[in-house]
């Protein structure tokens, strides 16, 4: 149902995300389609970041995977959203459909793996999110992954999808924030190399060992 509703979000139908606390957000889908309507500072900032070939780990409808193409750089994206991986092919960004921790082509050799959208916190686990990561780095390579800029620590909750049709199941998210960074890194056995104030986004560069 999670991936219906998320698919139909996408699709245009009028989504938010529900708290298990009662807090309701918007879900930003009109940012995450790129264009009108998209943080195009932050999306420059993040892909000048990128450096080498890069996979996008829960890419989406492929706007920043487009945006690297774009730019000349090896991209691929991966996302489970049949809705999507059809979106980010037709505007021209590699992508596939998988679960990010099944087996993805090019593991131990991307120079960039993207982790953006808050995308660090999928299943409510970013430790093994970050290990994903750097199981798919080459040597020398960086994770560039976005934070919570509102958040202390780490926010483990549980989160669902509604619109005035539907209510989604409950699932795990977790929200970062970036001075979990340096714990989390080391843990997965990378390092922080830098921190990025983009706006009022935060974004770390994490390097391979």
């Amino acid at each position: 149902m999670f991936g219906q509703m998320y698919d139909r979000a996408l699709d245009g139908e009028r989504c938010w995300i529900r708290h298990h606390d009662g807090r309701v957000k918007k879900l930003p889908v009109r940012s995450w389609l790129g264009g009108r309507g998209a943080d195009e500072r932050f999306d420059e900032a993040i892909v000048a970041l990128c450096q080498g070939p890069t996979i996008d780990l829960g890419c989406g409808p492929g706007r920043l995977v487009a945006h690297l193409v774009r730019r000349g750089v090896p991209a691929l994206g991966v996302d489970l959203s049949v809705t999507a991986v059809k979106l980010a092919r037709r505007s021209g960004a590699p992508a596939l459909r998988r679960d990010v921790f099944e087996p993805l082509p090019g593991t131990g050799r991307w120079h960039t793996v993207l982790l953006a959208d808050g995308n660090v916190g999928l299943g409510g686990d970013p430790r093994r999110v970050l290990r994903r990561a750097a199981q798919l780095l080459r040597c020398g390579g960086r994770c560039v992954a976005e934070f919570d800029s509102t958040t202390t620590g780490i926010d483990i909750g549980w989160v669902r999808l509604e619109s005035s049709q539907t209510i989604g199941p409950w699932f795990r998210w977790a929200s970062v924030g970036v001075d979990s960074a340096p714990f989390l890194a080391a843990e997965a056995g990378l390092a922080v190399a830098g921190i990025h104030r983009i706006g009022s986004r935060m974004v770390a560069s994490l390097a391979a060992k």
